[in-house]
């Protein structure tokens, strides 16, 4: 490392997994315990608008430690992986202990294992595809980024707008694959001895009853208020906000198209898929540690034997 930058590497704990099992409450347990800082590394927990919907950090939780890269955008703004791993390296610097959490497996490995320097898109041709999608649907243009990029496209939700549009753009505009270009990336800046990867999880059917109760949670808690408030403000439906899971789903219901009980089924199985996708993601990085959401102490455990060691390490 140069001179221009720190003689030690802080440790990093990074909390991963799929939705619902218990991320955010290890880390805060782990913040409070350590004086840490948790940065998010969720995609849709950047959103300003819906809190609720996206089980970002109630207010008691951020009481009890600071919180980094939480709902700092509008519904309309969009944000790249690379973009979002600029902002994060820098809460990374400024905190004493960092905490990375969130299931967002994409925005991990640009962070911390580099990413390759995709070119400058422009607008106008992301553009194009929004309308597109808008046009003819999600699945559609899904259906075509599964043509042309299979690898990348098993990857991500077919509702799943931000990503689809950024994959085509870039496949248009530079004739790549986009999985052909995450496969060039530049050596990370973090050294792996110092970041300790633990993953909780459960078998997708124990999950699925967890994942029913925190919707209904999340209803009783106004997510239908929230996104009725998020649509008058945002009413755009190519946002790039509205691609969240359970965010179509009760538009879809306040305009009419769904039931109730309709959009609650089908925010349950989406986020359940999604939820299949974070672990297959997951579980091919044979760097993380797994636990069961019961064996959380044990995971705390781990997590602060490997902060109490030596919190800092010379580069």
């Amino acid at each position: 490392m140069s001179g221009s930058k720190q003689s030690v590497m802080k440790k990093i704990v990074c909390l991963v997994g799929p939705t619902g099992c218990g991320k955010s409450a290890l880390a805060v347990r782990l913040a409070q315990s350590v004086g840490g800082t948790i940065v998010n590394a969720d995609s849709r927990q950047v959103y300003r608008d819906i809190p609720i919907v996206t089980a970002q950090p109630d207010a008691e939780s951020l009481r009890f430690c600071p919180h980094r890269l939480y709902g700092f955008l509008n519904m309309s703004e969009r944000i790249s992986a690379g973009e979002w791993s600029s902002l994060a390296a820098a809460e990374l610097m400024a905190a004493e202990i960092p905490i990375l959490t969130g299931g967002t497996g994409m925005y991990l490995r640009a962070l911390l294992d580099g990413m390759a320097a995709i070119p400058h898109v422009p607008r106008e041709l992301e553009n194009t595809l929004i309308e597109r999608c808008v046009r003819e649907g999600n699945a559609t243009l899904h259906a075509e980024l599964m043509r042309a990029d299979p690898a990348y496209a098993e990857k991500i939700h077919p509702n799943d707008r931000q990503r689809i549009v950024r994959a085509l753009s870039v496949l248009h505009f530079t004739g790549r694959r986009f999985s052909e270009w995450h496969k060039q990336t530049p050596p990370s800046a973090y050294p792996e001895r110092g970041i300790l990867r633990i993953g909780l999880r459960l078998p997708l059917e124990e999950l699925k009853p967890i994942l029913k109760q925190r919707i209904d949670m999340m209803l009783a808690s106004g997510a239908l208020e929230e996104i009725r408030a998020a649509l008058e403000k945002t009413p755009q439906a190519e946002a790039p906000g509205w691609s969240g899971i359970g965010c179509q789903e009760l538009r879809n219901m306040l305009e009419g198209r769904l039931t109730l009980d309709e959009a609650s089924e089908q925010w349950l199985q989406n986020t359940r898929a999604y939820a299949k996708r974070q672990l297959t993601w997951f579980r091919a990085d044979p760097r993380i540690l797994w636990f069961a959401p019961t064996e959380a102490d044990r995971a705390y455990d781990v997590a602060m034997r490997f902060l109490e060691e030596q919190n800092t390490l010379p580069c």
